[in-house]
């Protein structure tokens, strides 16, 4: 496995290119174009021109902060074919709704990019970042013969930016995998940062077990901040005792 240091890093710049600009899209578009050359991928007209005009289409303080205040290398476009022609990442973070009646991720967008992105740029490395359920990696990659493709856990946030990147995950590529994480980490502020490597289908697994978790966090505090002011009681003292156990 190839070591990348952050000299290395440091005097590669890379492209790349990053298919959708919601939330997560967004998020990585601004932490990576600080040191990289990025295009913003988008279908939308009106959410191009804004970001190219260094304005969000999206209500978020970190990347509004990040546009308006950072030196940032990043153009966003409608036209797909241009940018995943010369990249050597392309982030796929299409939006893959849920349908709880039918137990299904709908993993469409996230075809119709790969299918585009193999017939342009076959040679990329492909970076997963939309939720998928466990065992879709390898399925498509069996489908479609894809030559590296690399999953990614919860890094996109902003918020992460100044804190942490702490799961990405390893694919069969083993070295682009690395390289992916390095890049993550020359642009976050903390020094020391966690990252774990893993296969492809456990970091599937992790991804949404780790969704699943938040998700009971954020509905047990709700129900406890609800129980608090039915009592009369200071919910924030009880919650920071409860975080020191």
């Amino acid at each position: 496995m190839k070591k990348f240091t952050s000299d290395y890093i440091n005097n590669h710049k890379y492209n790349i290119a990053i298919a959708g600009t919601g939330y997560v899209g967004l998020s990585l578009a601004v932490l990576l174009a600080q040191h990289n050359h990025v295009t913003a991928v988008d279908i939308v007209p009106e959410k191009v021109e804004l970001i190219n005009n260094r304005r969000s289409p999206i209500h978020d303080d970190y990347i509004e902060k990040y546009l308006s205040e950072k030196e940032l290398d990043l153009t966003a476009s409608t036209d797909a074919i241009s940018a995943y022609k010369n990249a050597d990442f392309i982030i796929i973070a299409a939006s893959t709704d849920y349908d709880s009646s039918r137990n299904f991720f709908d993993c469409s967008a996230v075809e119709s990019i790969l299918e585009l992105v193999l017939k342009t740029n076959p040679d990329a490395a492909i970076v997963i970042k939309s939720t998928i359920p466990v065992g879709y990696t390898e399925g498509i990659r069996k489908k479609y013969h894809t030559p590296c493709t690399i999953v990614v856990g919860d890094v996109g946030n902003p918020d992460h930016v100044r804190a942490i990147y702490n799961r990405i995950y390893d694919s069969t590529c083993e070295d682009k995998a690395h390289l992916f994480a390095a890049l993550l980490k020359q642009g976050a502020l903390k020094d020391n940062i966690d990252t774990l490597f893993m296969g492809f289908t456990e970091a599937e697994a992790v991804k949404l077990f780790a969704n699943t978790y938040l998700a009971l966090r954020v509905s047990y505090f709700n129900e406890l901040d609800t129980y608090a002011e039915s009592k009369g009681l200071n919910s924030a003292d009880i919650i920071n005792g409860i975080c020191l156990d």
